[in-house]
């Protein structure tokens, strides 16, 4: 069979043309690239980097043997994720929970690191138990953020299941005159964790209009039923349980069965939390580094 008159036509070098057109393209790409990393006065440009990834959040949760706290830690960590894309975070426990905290940090990766103690006032666990499993982690250049209280934020958090509750938010005067609200909280030996206390209830008085009592679920005093019987004998009948614990357990189950009328549920993963740790995170990496205190060796006498 003989060729078309169209293909007898074709000029015999344009398959070469075309390869030569497509190489010539890609050598002035190439070329182009090259020259991009290249300088007027012909140093080489250094490409840009990548920003370092930014310290790592520990947060660092007591731990409980009621499933449901591990469940709400975990429903918070999301929401701090979710306030803070790319900021690594990580949980670990002082006891109860997998992963251990002593576990987190020597998971981690030589760095620096910021733990925030998912508690609510200074104590042992603050002042030693967290410290001693820094000391652990020699690879990590790492600080120790204040615990969540007091702060305004915790007191918007309380406010909120308060209301969740059952609490007005608009009360009349002569309500008012008859409410109360007991802040049901863990309770330490340490006095420095009442102090703290004493201070978000103060702060919560002045967001509610109305008195508010700090009470323990152990080692201090008040109780919680002693704090209602106090607020009663003021003639405040009408009084609320605030569950001063970051997510459920024994004591705040046990503080919200002695509720005469309301009483809230804890923390929890609420929003305010979340800006809360993260606030902390902010704030320790910008202060100023403080020297380690001196530990005093004691002599026998």
């Amino acid at each position: 069979m003989t060729a078309s008159k169209h293909q007898r036509d074709e000029p015999t070098g344009t398959a070469h043309l075309d390869s030569t057109a497509q190489l010539m393209t890609r050598i002035t790409s190439q070329l182009g690239t090259q020259l991009s990393h290249v300088r007027l006065d012909g140093s080489r440009r250094t490409p840009p980097q990548p920003p370092p990834a930014p310290p790592a959040l520990v947060v660092v949760a007591h731990g409980s043997r009621d499933p449901r706290a591990l469940a709400t830690v975990h429903a918070l960590l999301d929401k701090v994720r979710e306030e803070r894309p790319g900021l690594p975070v990580h949980l670990g426990h002082i006891e109860l929970n997998e992963p251990l905290l002593t576990d987190t940090l020597a998971g981690l990766a030589p760095g620096r690191a910021v733990l925030a103690p998912l508690l609510l006032s200074r104590g042992y666990h603050v002042k030693q138990d967290i410290p001693a499993a820094l000391a652990t982690a020699p690879h990590l250049t790492a600080r120790v953020a204040p615990p969540l209280g007091p702060h305004p934020l915790l007191v918007e958090t309380l406010y909120a299941r308060l209301v969740e509750a059952g609490w007005d938010p608009r009360p009349d005067a002569r309500t008012r005159r008859t409410s109360g609200v007991v802040l049901a909280a863990a309770g330490s030996r340490d006095p420095d964790s009442a102090v703290d206390t004493a201070r978000t209830a103060a702060l919560l008085a002045n967001r509610l209009g109305v008195p508010v009592v700090p009470a323990y679920a152990s080692a201090a005093a008040p109780t919680v039923p002693a704090a209602l019987r106090a607020l009663a004998a003021r003639g405040r009948h009408r009084a609320a349980v605030a569950a001063y614990f970051t997510a459920p357990g024994r004591f705040a189950t046990q503080c919200a069965q002695a509720a005469p009328w309301i009483a809230a549920a804890p923390l929890g993963a609420h929003t305010a939390m979340a800006r809360l740790l993260l606030h902390r995170y902010d704030t320790t990496l910008a202060s100023p580094a403080r020297p380690a205190p001196v530990q005093r060796q004691l002599t026998s006498a």
